[in-house]
């Protein structure tokens, strides 16, 4: 019955084997485009703008690693891509939850859930862009090594240090997660010129 709900397995929305026709479905952010042979794909999450309360709003942390979780990694992956960035937080996307993903080196996808900065040294200025603020940019000063704790999808804890790029994205990212944007901390901004 193509009607039928579809059910979690494996990180993947499937319908029964019988399922001929393709069909959209909405769920809130997301649209789903459901097809034969039990695959799916999603289109990318919709990007919070300036201006959207969620972007200054304290996110929880995440209790329990679930399937929606898992879900929401990865539309955030499949997001941040899309946008061309290396970089997002879950608030982005209308979630409030200490979620964060980060992709600076094509391929290596960096899935944080509940970080935490727990060392950082050094200082850097550079300048930031936000999928939130488009059209923007800013210079910030932020430390040149961050080491981040977390989970990752499986739940367990680790930690990891970045330097220059990735420890400005760490920063970045994790304001987020506490209603932060780099524009609170420029000491300069600029605008496109197109």
């Amino acid at each position: 019955d193509p009607r039928q709900k579809p059910f979690l397995k494996k990180g993947f929305l499937d319908f029964p084997k019988t399922f001929n026709k393709g069909i959209y479905l909405s769920d809130r952010n997301r649209i789903f485009l459901y097809r034969r042979k039990d695959t799916v794909t999603m289109a990318k999450l919709q990007i919070r703008k300036v201006g959207d309360e969620a972007l200054r709003k304290v996110c929880r942390p995440v209790d329990a690693i679930t399937p929606r979780i898992l879900t929401l990694l990865d539309d955030m992956v499949e997001t941040m891509r899309a946008a061309n960035g290396v970089g997002l937080a879950a608030p982005q996307v209308g979630i409030l939850r200490r979620i964060v993903v980060i992709e600076v080196e094509p391929g290596e996808v960096i899935e944080l859930i509940n970080p935490k900065i727990i060392a950082f040294s050094g200082e850097q200025d550079g300048q930031e862009g936000c999928l939130s603020v488009p059209g923007r940019w800013g210079m910030v000063k932020r430390p040149m090594h961050v080491t981040v704790r977390a989970l990752n999808r499986k739940g367990e804890e680790f930690e990891i240090t970045g330097h220059e790029l990735l420890a400005r994205c760490f920063c970045h990212e994790l304001d987020h997660l506490d209603g932060t944007l780099y524009t609170d901390k420029a000491y300069s901004m600029d605008e496109d010129d197109e």
